[in-house]
């Protein structure tokens, strides 16, 4: 077909198309209008406030966005004060070109005051973080959208729309909208790269693998596991855009600040230091005191091995195979001894999502009522315990609130474990032309 037979075989957006448009425009503005008032009422969006200020005190102040003061104020809006020695220090922590990323909204009140300065008068942090709940709530649907496609889950729209309210509402998934984790991007990051995978575009996985190469407490046992996967399978080809971006963003990153290494490597040492008492055999030992602080170091082993039997048997196999152990990795990745936080958790949502499409497919008869009773269980036990841990004088529940989680996720991966790995004739034929 000729160029000009394209151009006129092109059609008008309908009346229906356009009203589609509007309402989305409409709902978005009203979300965002929401979500900026929730920002000025309710106290959060810490870990955006430390990635925004250290990308302003480096753009405006002329300071080092590693330093102290930016801990400090972090610290402030956290605690209401500066951090003791046992608890978190909010240390900026990311590689330099990864703060550089947080430009666009360290720089909204400056692009106001010059093309409307009666507005910029009402730009501050507040509406950098509507705008960030606003595109998180957004992943937080794609996510639940990218975890079904990737389960091949032949679902009803009925059910569809219960997992996005469950994505959208759970404790977790609130908690890291509410304190601006950058955790719900990871994961719909970590996703995008399975299906960039499956469908064997390597060099943009490749790309995608390099920008969550630094949340190593989220996804340290993921990047382990593609990497596998990648050379096992031979496609070299993710190196590649792992490559063109990392030498793109080095060379940006050390063009416009040349010494940020140094001061990112302490910020690192400093965090992972005073991070240990928020690890996993850390809480274990709290809520068990009879637990030994050692159990910690010997779990982390014992997952290692775990995930590499689990890796060495998947490379070779069919996608639900490999999306199961991928998924398995964020639930074994808390016990590795990272800082644990509850934001963090919302990386469980696609191992859940898995769990239920299982027990979908498994148990024919009653699927309907056993997911919804799933996701209830689930929505409500988790809820159960985030309010004793805002009301309960110890912190034992909000040492639960930590360590259930991935040890959940965990057992119900395991318990669908069969089905996963070994899944029925029918659909082993259909996923046969796909390893």
């Amino acid at each position: 077909m000729a160029f000009q037979d394209i151009r006129k075989s092109r059609k008008l957006l309908s009346p229906t198309d356009i009203g589609f448009v509007i309402g989305v425009i409409v709902f978005s503005v009203a979300l965002l209008a929401l979500n900026i008032y929730l920002a000025r009422t309710l106290q959060g969006g810490e870990w955006l406030f430390m990635r925004w200020s250290g990308a302003r005190a480096f753009l405006f102040e002329k300071t080092d966005a590693y330093g102290l003061p930016i801990a400090q104020q972090v610290q402030t809006l956290v605690y209401g004060r500066e951090a003791f020695l046992e608890e978190y220090p909010y240390v900026v922590n990311d590689p330099f070109y990864i703060v550089l990323l947080y430009t666009p909204l360290a720089i909204l009140k400056e692009l106001f005051s010059i093309f409307s300065p009666s507005v910029a008068v009402f730009i501050d942090f507040s509406v950098a973080r509507g705008i960030w709940m606003l595109f998180s709530e957004f992943a937080l649907v794609g996510i639940v959208l990218f975890s079904v496609r990737l389960t091949e889950w032949k679902i009803p729209r009925w059910m569809f729309i219960v997992l996005i309210g469950f994505g959208l509402f759970n404790p977790y998934s609130v908690n890291a909208i509410l304190s601006a984790s950058p955790t719900i991007f990871l994961t719909l990051i970590y996703l995008g790269i399975l299906m960039l995978l499956q469908s064997f575009s390597d060099e943009l996985a490749g790309a995608l693998l390099f920008l969550v190469a630094y949340q190593w407490e989220v996804g340290a046992l993921f990047f382990l596991f593609i990497l596998v996967f990648v050379v096992a399978n031979r496609r070299w080809s993710v190196f590649t855009g792992f490559g063109m971006l990392l030498i793109v963003f080095m060379v940006v990153a050390f063009i416009l600040n040349s010494s940020w290494f140094i001061p990112y490597a302490r910020a690192i040492l400093f965090d992972w230091r005073r991070g240990v008492s928020y690890s996993f055999g850390f809480t274990l030992s709290d809520v068990f005191p009879l637990v030994s602080l050692a159990v910690g170091r010997w779990l982390s082993i014992g997952v290692a091995v775990l995930l590499l039997f689990e890796t060495i048997l998947s490379v070779n196999e069919y996608i639900m195979h490999v999306t199961w152990v991928a998924f398995l990795s964020l639930a074994l990745n808390p016990i590795m001894g990272f800082a644990i936080f509850p934001s963090n958790h919302v990386v469980l949502l696609p191992a859940f999502i898995l769990f239920v499409a299982l027990a979908w497919e498994r148990w024919e008869n009653k699927r309907a009522l056993l997911s919804v009773g799933l996701l209830s269980f689930v929505f409500i036990f988790s809820y159960g315990i985030y309010f004793q841990s805002i009301y309960a004088t110890s912190n034992l529940y909000g040492d639960l609130l930590k360590i259930i989680p991935p040890i959940m996720a965990i057992i119900a991966l395991y318990w669908m474990r069969w089905w996963a790995v070994r899944p029925p004739r029918i659909w082993a034929d259909q996923l046969g032309g796909r390893k």
